[in-house]
């Protein structure tokens, strides 16, 4: 399976959004997440990095 586990750096700090995150899709200003059991999210954030090999993507304010 392919999910990854969503985060936010804050001040050098990472904090957990969401986990198994199987759809990250931009829409205008904002990033949708839909996580693998439904959970969805609309965030005013934009991507600073994904690691494939750590399932983790890093988003920004």
């Amino acid at each position: 399976m392919c999910q990854a586990n969503v985060y936010i750096e804050r001040g050098g700090i990472e904090e957990l959004v969401m986990e198994n995150v199987d759809i990250l899709e931009p829409k205008g200003e904002n990033l949708f997440l839909r996580s693998l059991f439904g959970e969805q999210k609309i965030l005013p954030l934009r991507i600073k990095l994904i690691s494939l090999i750590n399932n983790k993507i890093i988003l920004e304010e």
